[in-house]
């Protein structure tokens, strides 16, 4: 549990300056940090500390059922944490990134990490955030989830994040009210046809409308497929 939580305006250079480098000592040190997206607030974490991200889901009530997404600061990045995208996920990632849409991908044998029950999966996004852009550009990918108790409406602004988690999160970025009060949605990349696993800020019709000018389109919603993890329920992911 963190001792003190400290809080900064990213709105004023100076205090958004220090909050940055607060935040990346934080990430650094394992602990957790309150960060604004293009969405809804998150709980990031570093994506490479296992320890870190069991905090995460300690600190939020869930279980390693419920691995958190991975949010990153330039798309290239998604190539040394996935593998065997399709092309129609990367026209997606040209036409959405940076912005509200997670692409649950299948992840590099390599990588070292321990997100929780995955499956061999892992779930994406680069964020429209100058704030959250330029923290990950310091940290590298972090595990983020939204910043709200498990079962509990995610956060809007700085305050709602405090009031649930404030004290296990060591820095709070504050960006100001969030320009959505819908989290992104989630697009299942694993298979030959894409899957909408949520439908967040971008609508399912706006997808397939996209996708078919990618040549492909979205799988049937009434298709008997498989069950989606449990990190693809409402309000997992910023």
């Amino acid at each position: 549990m963190s001792a003190v939580t400290q809080r900064y305006d990213l709105s004023d250079d100076e205090a958004r300056e220090e909050g940055l480098a607060a935040a990346t000592g934080a990430v650094r040190r394992g602990q957790l940090v309150v960060l604004p997206t293009d969405t809804v607030y998150g709980l990031g974490v570093d994506a490479f500390d296992p320890d870190g991200v069991q905090r995460l889901l300690d600190a939020k009530g869930r279980g390693r059922d419920m691995p958190p997404p991975v949010l990153i600061s330039t798309a290239t990045t998604l190539d040394a944490l996935a593998t065997d995208v399709p092309g129609w996920a990367r026209g997606l990632m040209e036409r959405y990134w940076p912005g509200p849409l997670t692409l649950v991908c299948r992840q590099q044998s390599s990588l070292r990490w321990d997100l929780g029950e995955t499956r061999g999966t892992v779930a994406v996004r680069m964020p429209d955030d100058r704030g959250a852009l330029d923290l990950l550009g310091r940290t590298g990918p972090l595990a983020v989830s939204s910043a709200n108790l498990s079962g509990q409406p995610a956060a809007t602004t700085a305050d709602e994040a405090v009031t649930m988690l404030g004290e296990e999160v060591e820095v709070v970025l504050d960006g100001g009210p969030s320009r959505s009060s819908l989290a992104s949605t989630i697009v299942d990349c694993t298979g030959t046809v894409p899957r909408v696993l949520r439908e967040g800020a971008i609508a399912r019709e706006e997808l397939d409308e996209a996708l078919r000018e990618l040549g492909s389109g979205l799988e049937d919603p009434d298709h008997d497929g498989p069950e989606p993890r449990e990190d693809e329920g409402a309000g997992s992911g910023a």
